[in-house]
Parts: structure tokens; sequence; C-alpha cells
């Protein structure tokens, strides 16, 4: 059964998150992924490590945990995109490319032409997706962007950690790269509403990708908030700014997450928790009067969830329909039953490491399910593979490029 993207060839300039991320949804789904890399270092995650996979001796390899999240299904092609040469090579591919995945600085890569200008004018239906930390326009278009400086500059650190009376107070990021990962979220959007615009006119088009630009659409409600009511929200903790009760509650050996989302399920917690009263108080009845009264409701709730142990809460919470959970750890994650069911974890055979661990895509196609073929390969190894193949060189030619470092690893 072929992939839902199978007749597709991408050919993935990025490095390091948000365009590899992209081309391995893109990969999953059936598409052939070249992936361009330096010749001696390669993708810059190659080496951002510890932890590293282990080989069959249990030491560490030259691959890192985080080039490994985001890199399958794809083939490695070492060239020297600096050399006049190199460049002709990655012309000869963009021409037979769907689609140009690439995250240099704005302009960088017009001067070995191959910006979307000198390789549409060869490939006019080529899609070429430009991810940069802040687009192609604005004052700020020449500026480096990481995701780091962009949760900052974007607003999501300031309504993430402590509340401002709290101990540990002051801007937090997300534990996760995650405006680079929703980054190559959007970024696949994008190039699959483009492909579907080609099908209809002919036309490739070029995507300008902005990591700010994502954030600020990421923060969803909470800028809505802002520009309906002109006032920035702020750092809560773990509550929510318009829903209550919706946080963290302690418990006898932890802690338990609560997501009450109407008053039904408010008025069977409380019924649960043996105060039914709080039900039928105007002060917390509706969501609405729960918001506003939240300073009073939270304590006198906290009060009642020291009494059991975060399993029993769970236990009795989840009979009576109350939407709750535990905080799991990544460890408890991958040992949740569910998580099991859900065939979250892979392992993929790997040409000299024997196997490596993957987190599976969480696409889920009846029709045309995702592919598992090749684990994140090794820098160049598809070199002559894709020379030969797709660019039809001679193994003569192949060897001069290999002796002169102009492709393949040496």
């Amino acid at each position: 059964m072929s992939g839902a993207l199978s007749h597709l060839r991408v050919l993935d300039l990025s490095r390091v998150l948000a365009g590899p991320w992209a081309g391995q949804i893109l990969g999953d789904l059936g598409a052939e992924v070249i992936k361009v890399e330096r010749p001696g270092s390669g993708d810059d995650t190659r080496i951002w490590g510890p932890p590293y996979a282990k080989d069959a001796e249990g030491h560490d390899s030259d691959q890192s945990a985080y080039y490994l999240c985001t890199n399958r299904n794809k083939k490695s092609v070492a060239i020297d995109i600096a050399h006049p040469e190199g460049q002709a090579l990655i012309r000869e591919l963009a021409a037979q490319s769907d689609v140009v995945i690439e995250n240099f600085k704005k302009g960088g890569l017009r001067r070995y032409g191959l910006d979307y200008e000198s390789l549409s004018a060869d490939n006019p239906g080529l899609i070429y997706c430009s991810i940069t930390g802040f687009g192609q326009t604005g004052p700020y278009s020449s500026r480096p962007g990481y995701d780091f400086l962009i949760q900052a500059m974007g607003g999501l650190m300031s309504i993430t950690g402590h509340r401002d009376d709290e101990p540990g107070a002051g801007p937090m990021k997300v534990g996760v790269a995650l405006t680079d990962i929703t980054t190559g979220l959007y970024s696949t959007i994008a190039i699959l509403g483009a492909l579907e615009h080609r099908n209809q006119t002919g036309e490739g088009q070029h995507i300008d990708m902005a990591l700010l630009d994502v954030q600020i659409a990421c923060l969803a409600n909470q800028t809505l908030n802002y520009l309906t009511t002109g006032k920035a929200p702020t750092r809560m903790g773990n509550a929510h700014p318009s829903v209550v009760p919706y946080q963290d509650f302690p418990t006898a050996d932890g802690d338990v997450i609560l997501a009450i989302g109407n008053d039904g399920q408010f008025a069977r917690f409380c019924e649960v928790a043996g105060h039914p009263e709080w039900a039928v108080d105007d002060r917390y009845a509706t969501n609405r009067a729960r918001v506003d009264n939240r300073d009073t409701l939270i304590p006198l709730m906290r009060q009642a969830t020291v009494m059991r142990t975060t399993r029993e809460w769970i236990e009795v919470l989840e009979q009576a329909g109350v939407p709750c959970g535990p905080v799991n750890s990544i460890a408890d994650v991958f040992q949740d039953p569910h998580v099991q069911a859900r065939g979250m974890q892979l392992e993929m055979p790997h040409p000299s490491l024997g196997t490596v661990p993957q987190v599976a895509s969480p696409l889920r196609l009846s029709a045309s399910p995702v592919e598992y073929r090749t684990a994140p390969p090794r820098l160049g190894e598809h070199t002559d593979e894709v020379l030969a193949e797709t660019l039809g060189l001679s193994a003569e030619a192949i060897q001069r490029l290999r002796a002169e470092r102009i492709a393949g690893q040496n």
C-alpha cells in the first residue's frame, strides 16, 4: 500500500527542527525526501548531545537523540553547497522535485542560485517553502531566529510559568521547542495547500513561513482575550484564564489534574468530593461565577483534594464522568497502557546501530497509513544512490565528485 504522498519528491535543504519536522511528516506520508547536508558535519543536530543512540556494544554512537527525532524516512545526500558543481547538483535535484524546504536566513540561498526565483525558472511547478525566524518582509526579516527567542518575543513566555505573586515567578519557556514544532506543522499544511493549488492550476509558489508569525497565531484564545479587552494576559501557573476549575490540585501523594469544562461536570465533582453545596452556591454554580470567584473556590477544593491519593481521585472521578488525570513523567507516558496500545513507541532497523527508537506519527489514515520505511540516515548514506538513480551520473562521475570533496562522505 502506497502512502498518500508517494508520488512526490521533496528536497529538504533545512536543518535543526522546524524544516526537518515538516520534511519528516511528508516522508511519513509517503513522499521521497532527499535531505541535503554539508559534507563532514551535516545537520547541526547530529552533534547536539548527549544523549546519543547506543551501538551494539552499548557505547555512544554519532547519532544524537535530537537528530533521530526528526529525520526518519529521508535519504541523506552530502553535497558542498558552496562549490559551483555542488550548486549545479542541487539545481538538478530541484528541477526533478515537487517541493523544496529551506531555512537559511533571508536571501541566504540567492548567492548560490538556489533561491525560489532561480529554481522556479527551471521548474515552474515547484513549491518552495522558506522557513525563517521573522519572515521575508518587515524590519526584523534579516535577523536570525531561534525557538527560545521567538517564545519570548511572541508572547508565549509572558503567559507561561508561576503567577507574579508566587515563588519562582518569572518568564518561562515551554519544555520543548514548541515554536519550531508548530512552524513545522504549519509549513506542512501550507505545502499541502500549495500542492492542491498546483493540481488545479499547474502553478508552483513560494511559501513564506516565519516562526514569529506562527507563535503569535498559536496563542489562540489568549490573543483574542487581549484584542477583545485591551488587557494583556499574564502568567497564571497551571490555571486557565476562562475556565474554572481547570488546573492541578494537590492529593495525598502528589497531584491530579482537573479539566472541568462545564457546570454539569463541576456538579458531579462536588458530589464526589462530598461538597454538593458548592454546585448550588451562587458564587460557584456557573463557570462565569467560578472565574470571578476562583480566589475563594480553589483553596476550598485544595483542602478537599488532599484527602485522597491521586489514584483514588482518578478512579472515582472517571466513574463520575469528570475529566481528570495524573501528571506523568515522560517515563510514565511510555509505560501507560493506553499509550502502549496506540503503539506510540517504535523500533526501526538501522544499518550501523541495529535498531533505533522512534516515536510514532499521530497521523492515523485508514486508507493510506503512515509508513516507517527507513531510520534517520547516516550522513551521506544515500549520496551515490541519489546521484546515480535520480540524476543519472556514472560511477566515474560520482567518484570524481567524491575525490574533489564536492559530494559524499570522505
